[in-house]
């Protein structure tokens, strides 16, 4: 009997089911609990506004929770959801599970843009915190061409090594300098420390609209190469060998995982660990085929982060910690219990 390549219908359902009732669980609780029906009624209320081309209703709850929370919720599910995906497509890619959207350098590049708009003041007239975004965006594909040149240079066939080497010493590089803006920019460095953490606090639906889009397109084009990501699972050579242009696929991942984790830097800051653990547990349910594994991350990538994203303004409200210090402490703990387990085994 023939594998099933594919999620199941059922499973798709599940997961969908699953990841509406998160979101409905993180509009509810925040610094002041709302009842579900409430919060049911409001989202219903939104939802036929928007159809009918109405004004979104702003009176009682409805304000906190389609013009505070909702957005919020919305974009941390399609970061986490985006970060696994590009964490997966990366490990694949480089066989490597250590990998992830922030093994180019691309997340510190996008970090250091970001830092740069934030400490020079860079706006774009009427348009608050596009500046930032923008200026992210920018030196993440700034960043990502640099190290492909660089790797190029150093060896024309762009090995693994050599890619994830050069990612490694840009990244370096990337972190001194935005440790030395941080130093001259002594009235900004509360933003810029925050920010660094990774937090979604503030976001709207321009940044929801913003990260949704860059998650369709270039979800829709690793999707396209799962086929060949599972190629590279038994070598590059192999994969050459199979009639894989291993070249090509290669650039058309790192460029779209870069595109990615640029926008969802410029929007939610550095947020750590997401696409590096949601892989590997997805992996042990679902296994290595890519064709599995990337709807299913995206789906695990966007309930993990909600969930961490629930804790950070919750733990200790009204005092907010920035995500990224819970995706990491959560992430650490996850590693260390995943290699003790091998290293008993």
């Amino acid at each position: 009997m023939k594998k099933r390549e594919a999620l199941s219908p059922v499973t798709y359902l599940i997961m969908t089911a699953v990841l509406m009732a998160s979101v409905l669980i993180c509009v509810c609780i925040g610094s002041v609990n709302l009842p579900i029906g409430d919060t049911a009624r409001a989202l219903l209320d939104g939802i036929i506004s928007l159809i009918s081309g109405k004004e979104l209703p702003r009176g009682g709850s409805h304000a906190i929770i389609l013009f505070s929370r909702l957005p919020r919720v919305l974009c941390v599910a399609l970061t986490g959801a985006s970060l696994s995906l590009c964490g997966a497509a990366m490990q694949g890619l480089l066989r490597n599970p250590l990998a992830d959207g922030s093994t180019l350098g691309v997340s510190s590049g996008a970090s250091l843009g970001a830092v740069v708009a934030i400490a020079c003041g860079i706006t774009l007239p009427g348009l608050a915190g596009v500046g930032t975004m923008v200026t992210a965006i920018l030196f993440a594909f700034l960043s990502l061409g640099l190290i492909l040149l660089l790797s190029y240079r150093i060896d024309r066939n762009m090995s693994t090594n050599t890619i994830i080497l050069m990612g490694v010493v840009f990244s370096m590089f990337a972190t001194s300098i935005i440790s030395l803006i941080t130093v001259f920019s002594q009235e900004k460095v509360k933003t810029i420390t925050f920010w660094t953490m990774g937090s979604l606090a503030n976001t709207n639906y321009v940044n929801v609209l913003t990260i949704l889009f860059a998650f369709i397109i270039c979800a829709a084009v690793l999707f396209c190469c799962s086929r060949e990501l599972n190629a590279f699972a038994i070598g590059e050579e192999n994969a050459r060998h199979i009639g894989v242009n291993v070249k090509r696929v290669k650039l058309i991942v790192l460029i779209t995982v870069s595109a990615l984790i640029g926008v969802c830097v410029s929007v939610g800051g550095t947020i750590g660990f997401v696409g590096l653990i949601i892989p590997h547990m997805t992996r042990k349910l679902f296994g290595p085929n890519h064709k599995k594994l990337l709807p299913a991350v995206v789906f695990f990538g966007a309930t993990f982060l909600l969930f961490a994203d629930l804790v950070s303004r919750t733990l200790l409200r009204p005092l907010e910690l920035p995500v990224g210090v819970v995706t990491s402490i959560i992430g650490t703990v996850v590693f260390i219990f995943i290699f003790a387990r091998k290293g008993a085994k």
